[in-house]
């Protein structure tokens, strides 16, 4: 249930917000936060004009359940199904529950979203073919422009707020993620075919000359060139920004980079000396340097909360050959965190998190407050002049101050997850300082790189005051808030904060 109302006369309010929200960025793949084998002056600048904060979390080690987290204000795995989902997945988000955008359109702003979407759309078995509902113009976007999934998953094509851009009618599309369909080479049975080749799984219907996760036949108009996907979202969201007119508008800006298939454009090919991942970091860097260009270029640059992020830690192989391994050299994309995309350790969550507003926030701030993509929707619905109770966003607080770098206060806890689906996900609990890991089976490291999850049958309690990198577990030591933290976490996990 929604119970809000808008306050006049708040705190002042942004003529625009826009979120940035980059994909497995890691916080230390920004020169900002110590990267110095690849350049990001853009990302760079934001921190030399706003706020750096080294203790920011998403809620998840994956994809669909941070962005699910981010425009809900719940925690994916209060609810099953909001899992890193396949290409061809329905919405995860009911239409009609307050959300990020809804909420500030309730407070009139223009809201649009552009980019890797990943939560899924339609109902039933989608018709790529025909007008697909709902989506996000259901949830509280007013236009769209978007990857229906990922760069590695089928299908392959933009949709542009119902519809698939530039589809033939006359080539319909068909997706599937059981067997395969029609004639579609795939990168298993053709790797002649291929200009990247898979490292693990990746090797279904081939497009563009990079197989991919699941089955397509048809929309061969309709299908991206990888090399100019980041051209694409740029360019529509920088024609969000400028037709936006006077009114306020709201733009999440969901890059692609630095997801696998890493396939920049030609310009940046090179230019970091990293291969295709730290290429991607210098294309994401310049799709920043844009949307800010757009901005000054509107005048209202001084006036528009700018904030950029990631929806998870880093990973080096995601599935592709493309030298991310080979040509890592010093370069540590989790910066001096343990761990990285899919763990429980602070690389699984720990992400940058940039906030700029020349005209209420002062240049240069690094705050160490704990803050979280869970709170944007309180946050920002504070921001906008909105207040009361929404019923469905019970894990958002409003760190509007810590966010925006007016309190050291941020949170006192919250909950990380790493693997596994709404009863099943695996979690751990962060308490002041103190992190707690709860007990779990699986693996303890996962693919090329042996990224580190997390897991173990025993309890883990790590004091990251004194131990940033969880290199010594106090679960036996300190067994009483072991007890505690682990109780505490179950009472969450049940609804009773």
């Amino acid at each position: 249930m929604i119970s809000v109302s808008l306050v006049h006369g708040a705190e002042p309010k942004p003529k625009a917000i826009v979120l940035i929200y980059a994909d497995d960025l890691g916080y230390g793949d920004l020169g900002c936060y110590g990267a110095t084998r690849v350049k990001t002056p853009n990302m760079d600048r934001l921190a030399m004009e706003g706020v750096r904060h080294t203790s920011a979390y998403c809620t998840s080690a994956t994809c669909t359940p941070s962005r699910y987290a981010l425009l809900t204000g719940e925690y994916p795995w209060r609810r099953k199904g909001t899992t890193v989902l396949p290409g061809d997945a329905n919405l995860v988000i009911e239409p009609g529950r307050a959300t990020l955008p809804s909420l500030l359109k309730t407070a009139g702003y223009r809201t649009g979203v552009v980019g890797k979407w990943h939560l899924g759309l339609g109902k039933g078995k989608v018709d790529w073919n025909s007008a697909i509902t709902p989506g996000p113009l259901d949830i509280g976007f007013d236009t769209c422009f978007l990857v229906p999934a990922t760069g590695d998953r089928v299908p392959c094509v933009y949709v542009r707020n119902r519809v698939v851009e530039n589809l033939d009618p006359s080539d319909p599309i068909t997706v599937a993620y059981g067997k395969p369909l029609g004639e579609e080479p795939t990168g298993k049975a053709r790797p002649d075919l291929l200009k990247m080749k898979p490292s693990h799984g990746h090797d279904m219907t081939i497009v563009n000359g990079i197989s991919r996760i699941g089955y397509m036949t048809g929309g061969k108009m309709a299908r991206w060139v990888d090399e100019e996907m980041a051209d694409r979202l740029t360019g529509e969201a920088v024609r969000f920004i400028d037709q936006a007119g006077e009114k306020p508008f709201f733009l999440f800006f969901a890059l692609h980079d630095i997801h696998v298939p890493r396939v920049p454009h030609p310009r940046f090919v090179g230019k970091s000396g990293m291969g295709p991942r730290g290429d991607a970091i210098v294309q994401a860097d310049w799709c920043v340097g844009e949307v800010l260009a757009a901005l000054e270029r509107k005048g209202i640059a001084d006036d528009t909360l700018v904030l950029l992020s990631s929806d998870n830690g880093p990973v080096v192989d995601d599935g592709y050959q493309d030298e991310a391994v080979s040509k890592l050299g010093d370069h540590k994309p989790a910066g001096p965190w343990r761990g990285g995309k899919y763990s429980r350790f602070e690389g699984g969550t720990r992400i940058p998190l940039l906030v700029r507003w020349p005209k209420q926030i002062k240049p240069g701030i690094t705050s160490a407050a704990l803050v979280s993509q869970v709170d944007f929707l309180a946050s920002f619905s504070e921001l906008a002049g909105l207040i009361g109770t929404i019923a469905t966003a019970p894990d958002s607080q409003s760190q509007l101050k810590a966010l925006l770098g007016k309190s050291k206060e941020g949170r006192s806890s919250l909950v990380i997850q790493g693997m596994g689906d709404g009863p099943a996900a695996k979690l751990a609990f962060r308490q002041g300082d103190w992190k707690y890991i709860e007990p779990s089976k699986g693996p303890k490291k996962s693919g090329p790189t042996n990224t580190e999850l997390g897991n173990d049958p025993g309890h883990q309690l790590y004091n990251l005051a004194t131990d940033p990198g969880e290199t010594e577990n106090l679960a036996d030591r300190e067994a009483a808030r072991t007890v505690e933290m682990a109780s505490r976490l179950e009472k969450i996990r049940q609804g009773r904060q």
